[in-house]
Parts: C-alpha cells; sequence; structure tokens
C-alpha cells in the first residue's frame, strides 16, 4: 500500500524547517520506506510544507512514521493529512 503525507507548515517556521532538515533526511534515508518526497514551496519561494509517499503496509505504519518524523517531533506542521494513495501513473 502507498500513503500520501500532506503536510503543512505553520506560518514562519521556515527556520524550524531549516533546523531540522537533516534530522528529517536521515529519517527519510534509514526508515527505507519513502517512496517520493519533496518540500512545497510557497510564492516566495520558500519551503512550506512537505508531500511524502510512503511504501507500508498499514495506515498504522504511515502514522507511526509521520510521529517520529524529526519535523513533527519539533512542531513544525500545523496539519498533517494521511491519505492511502493509489498510483496510477508514473
Amino acid at each position: 500500500m502507498r500513503f500520501a503525507l500532506i503536510c503543512l507548515d505553520k506560518p514562519n517556521a521556515l527556520q524550524t524547517r531549516v533546523e531540522n532538515r537533516a534530522a528529517h533526511l536521515e529519517h527519510i534515508q534509514t526508515t527505507g520506506v519513502v517512496e517520493q518526497a519533496g518540500p512545497f514551496i510557497d510564492a516566495a519561494g520558500q519551503m512550506c510544507g512537505s508531500l511524502i509517499v510512503l511504501g507500508v503496509a498499514t495506515r498504522a505504519e504511515a502514522e507511526a512514521w509521520a510521529e517520529a518524523d524529526p519535523y513533527a517531533k519539533a512542531g513544525l506542521f500545523s496539519s498533517v493529512m494521511i491519505q492511502e494513495w493509489k498510483r496510477v501513473v508514473g
């Protein structure tokens, strides 16, 4: 199964994102379940959220991954939506 995490940053939280980026990227690498990931970009060209596609067996695994993300632990996000996703193209 695949789950998409749609994470939106809190306003004015770019510094929190920058300070925790290395740990977030390490989490992506070491867990081995991230199929695609990247930041959302605002009108000013700054990172303002994340889209992450996980390949996991259950929603509970996706939720656990999201909770363990250093960005989440740092309180970066104003919202996190976890939605099962079916790849059709690509």
